[in-house]
């Protein structure tokens, strides 16, 4: 699996057991994380394969995966479990989701310095092999670069007007957004709103 899906040893540990369970449902697990604090919270991200994820779903996820580990007994402490979708500035954790958002903004990180850096911003270029191609500024000329999947550490996309108009194209063509349940703008313009010349 992994390591943008699950990054320690004990998510993997985790990841292995839920992720079957995910896949069970119909979904695809895109991140899991064990994150600290007084209580620990359990936060799982899903998405169905050809996107679009319900909060009735992340509520039978739930459901489905608190079971799961109640057998397994992974975690000794308590915990609070999370699911919740990718969101639109969502995490790219598998190679596929490199040449599915191609095209769109999105920011990567390495775990060793590349030609002096870690930080990557530019459009993704798609999936060579391993490879992931962005474009980058390079002294104000954009270059695509490609980087191994392998080297990444953390890699999202960027919120941007394309990316939200994407979405709602997607969940508008799926029947997720009813336009009917919106009142329909009147714009009309009064004629005496409209410029006249006088002769």
């Amino acid at each position: 699996m992994s390591d943008l899906i699950a990054k320690t040893s004990l998510d993997q540990r985790l990841a292995a057991i839920v992720g079957p369970v995910i896949a069970g449902l119909g979904f695809e697990l895109v991140r899991l994380r064990l994150m600290a604090g007084k209580t620990r919270t359990l936060q799982i991200m899903a998405d169905r394969p050809e996107g679009g994820i319900e909060v009735d779903d992340c509520a039978a996820i739930s459901t489905a995966v608190s079971a799961a580990l109640d057998v397994e007994d992974p975690l000794e402490d308590a915990y609070t479990l999370e699911v919740s979708s990718p969101g639109i500035d969502r995490p790219l954790t598998r190679l596929k989701d490199f040449a599915a958002w191609e095209g769109y903004e999105a920011r990567l990180e390495t775990t060793e310095l590349i030609d002096g850096r870690r930080r990557f911003k530019g459009v993704l270029m798609g999936v060579e092999g391993e490879e992931i191609l962005i474009e980058i500024e390079d002294q104000g000329a954009p270059v695509t670069i490609g980087l191994q999947f392998d080297w990444l550490s953390d890699a999202k996309l960027v919120l941007t007007d394309d990316l939200i108009a994407e979405m709602l194209r997607a969940r508008k063509a799926s029947g997720e957004i009813d336009e009917s349940q919106f009142d329909e703008i009147e714009t009309e313009a009064a004629a005496s709103d409209a410029p006249h010349s006088e002769e």
